[in-house]
């Protein structure tokens, strides 16, 4: 590998050598860190936070190496796939560390003892026993005492004060490594990995945002007067921001455990997906074997037998895991493996969608080289399970054996809303976080405001806010996993936009006709094979070309989004005549 010392020009073979001699250098490294952080995550121990946090630094250190070596031959007329990959050595860290081996040694400890705050989180109520976020979290699913679920909603938020000067150092840290790599923060280093530059890819988030915006805005004003029915002004208001705590969701992020609340009259579907997996007698494994089978359905091989191996299914009794569901490869080839602590429910046989699609399409590119053993755009990666996730519909229910007839067509407003409570009511969510993060990392939100820079991009994009006050005392940001973990979390707002154009892609490739919410590809091959042409280009060609290949589209697009809820709006705008919708808000 060529030095950066080296003063003579460089040439198109040693750029061509370099990527060579960095790719196989960066796959060892990955593999041993992918190892060593499966350990931490499924047995938490100081030894293994340790082990993890040292192989996470050596492959920052050498990111951050080659990302300095690689700006050696930007001036040269490189081959585009060369050319690609130099770029992608310099984008694609998510931490970049300063070059000081000091500092980055403690950004690494800093990185993984967050996240094991995290995992290790309990809250312990006087005189009561300690329960951890799998505890809280059903309580806010199925409790409708505003009183418990307030205490429930602040008791996890005692876990994340302690993070808060550990992520302020975080923040200044990264923000240091990545002006040596020439970015201005560490945001702008994150927002340049989506083939354009960085304040334009803001811009692009904002247009898709008010594609979507009047669909949420109604939503949360239905959802509003509804809660309102039901708890009362001294809980719900009639007007403004929505409170945090009743909204079924640790983070109000999704709504859809408050759909009996608010369910329309008449709308319900005549059955309960989580009642049928129950009475079904389903277990963990085969949860993930309905998964399994959707996607071979399509075209697509079984998953490994090291995978129903090496997985973990269920939470151990006799140790700390994080059970945050995840999907890995561990090899890069085939040591797939799903990282999740299923519970028999709706929600999970969803998630388990959603994780195979990272599974499979890790499997699809695992023959590219390894700079380009990634999804188009980290968006792309969490939309593909998503869209697979559209097709559960009560058409492939039956199928499959879940469910003895679909409802009638006048129950799908029932089922339109319930899906919105989930998907449309994420929108807002997913795009705040990192707003906030951005922010923090520009200096526009300083660390004497994390806080109340928080809420104020809550209010202003979901018209939430905290159920009591918030002070500078508290860490809110710390209590979502992401934000520990140091998770980019823009790709979960793309995910939501891109799975609708997908499906919609895939419904009109399956010859489907009818309301976009009805279909189903399950079983269509010829669905299969558009959806196989662009996993398997991995992340060889900028994001506009993968989306090309599955839509015809080369630009991201949430009309799909409008298009699939169309009934559902024209039923909101009835039942909202009248109201005051909307909500004022401050801030950024």
């Amino acid at each position: 590998m060529a030095a950066a010392s080296e003063t003579h020009a460089p040439t198109v073979e040693e750029a061509q050598a370099f990527v060579t001699a960095a790719e196989e250098r960066l796959l060892r490294l990955w593999i041993d860190a992918e190892r060593a952080a499966w350990v931490q995550s499924t047995f938490i121990t100081t030894d293994t936070e340790t082990i993890a946090a040292q192989a996470y630094e050596k492959v920052i250190a050498a990111n951050v190496e080659l990302a300095k070596e690689a700006t050696r031959f930007k001036d040269l007329e490189l081959p585009a796939e060369v050319a690609r990959k130099l770029d992608l050595l310099r984008t694609a860290l998510v931490l970049p560390a300063p070059a000081d081996a000091e500092k980055r040694s403690e950004l690494t400890r800093i990185a993984t003892g967050m996240e094991s705050v995290y995992g290790r989180g309990r809250y312990c109520p006087e005189g009561g026993e300690c329960q951890d976020l799998g505890d809280l979290s059903r309580t806010m699913a199925s409790s409708r005492d505003p009183d418990e679920l307030l205490e429930t909603w602040l008791g996890w938020r005692t876990v994340s004060p302690v993070m808060r000067s550990s992520y302020e150092r975080f923040a200044e840290l990264g923000n240091l490594g990545a002006r040596e790599l020439g970015f201005d923060d560490l945001g702008a280093m994150w927002r340049s990995a989506y083939d354009m530059p960085p304040d334009g890819f803001r811009a692009e988030l904002d247009r898709l945002w008010d594609q979507v915006r009047p669909l949420y805005e109604s939503l949360h004003c239905y959802v509003r007067a509804r809660l309102n029915e039901h708890y009362g002004d001294d809980v719900v208001a009639a007007d403004g921001q929505l409170p945090a705590h009743v909204l079924g969701n640790m983070w109000a992020q999704t709504w859809s455990n408050i759909y009996p609340l608010v369910a329309p009259e008449g709308a319900d579907p005549g059955f309960d997906l989580t009642e049928r997996l129950k009475a079904a007698g389903l277990d963990q494994r085969e949860m993930v074997r309905y998964g399994e089978r959707f996607f071979t359905s399509l075209g697509f091989e079984p998953l490994p037998g090291t995978f129903w191996e090496r997985s973990q299914f269920t939470q151990p009794e006799d140790r700390d895991v994080v059970c945050h569901a995840s999907a890995w490869n561990i090899d890069q080839i085939e040591d797939l493996r799903i990282k999740m602590c299923i519970e028999i429910n709706a929600e999970d046989f969803s998630t388990i969608h959603h994780e195979l699609g990272h599974s499979f399409y890790q499997r699809a590119y695992n023959q590219q080289p390894p700079l380009f053993r990634g999804s188009a755009n980290d968006g792309f990666h969490e939309g593909i399970g998503d869209t697979v996730a559209l097709s559960v519909t009560p058409g492939y229910l039956v199928d499959i054996g879940l469910l003895d007839a679909a409802p009638d067509v006048s129950k799908d407003i029932g089922v339109l809303l319930g899906l919105a409570l989930d998907k449309v009511a994420f929108l807002p969510f997913g795009l705040l976080v990192d707003q906030w993060r951005w922010r923090v990392f520009s200096g526009e939100i300083p660390p004497a405001r994390y806080n109340q820079g928080w809420w104020e991009l809550r209010g202003r994009y979901q018209g939430i806010a905290p159920p009591t006050e918030r002070t500078e005392e508290h860490f809110d940001p710390g209590a979502k996993y992401h934000v520990p973990a140091n998770t980019p979390y823009t790709r979960y707002f793309l995910a939501h936009i891109l799975q609708f154009q997908f499906h919609r892609a895939l419904c009109a490739a399956a010859g489907f006709e009818g309301p976009l919410h009805r279909c189903s590809i399950y079983g269509s091959e010829a669905a299969g094979s558009r959806l196989v042409e662009m996993l398997e280009m991995g992340l060889s060609r900028p994001w506009p070309d993968a989306l090309e290949s599955i839509s015809g589209e080369r630009e991201m697009d949430a009309t799909a989004i409008l298009d699939y809820f169309a009934p559902l709006q024209a039923f909101l705008d009835e039942q909202n005549q009248g109201r005051s919708c909307g909500w004022s808000s401050t801030g950024p």
